[in-house]
């Protein structure tokens, strides 16, 4: 049952922790390249290397920032109930 309270907040968390990647790749791609937005896959001013590289970036940076989010929330869930939202070790 109380698993089953964690899951609003665990996708409260992921929803802000989207914004959060989002905001922080924009800054790091601005810092890495002094442009304003990354390149999209289909942009035609952007050069393989560019895509590619914002790509990686952008995903390192989202799952890095997801796994924060994940764990820090589920550290505070288990601290306020006892119990662990997520999976155990069989």
């Amino acid at each position: 049952m109380t698993k089953l309270l964690y899951r609003p907040l665990g996708l409260l968390f992921g929803v802000l922790g989207g914004l959060a990647a989002s905001a922080v790749f924009g800054q790091v791609w601005k810092f890495i390249s002094g442009e304003k937005e990354a390149p999209s896959a289909t942009m035609r001013n952007g050069t393989w290397t560019e895509v590619l590289l914002a790509a990686t970036l952008q995903g390192a940076i989202f799952g890095l920032v997801k796994a924060v989010i994940d764990r820090g929330g589920a550290t505070g869930f288990d601290k306020l109930t006892g119990e662990w939202p997520g999976d155990e070790e069989d």
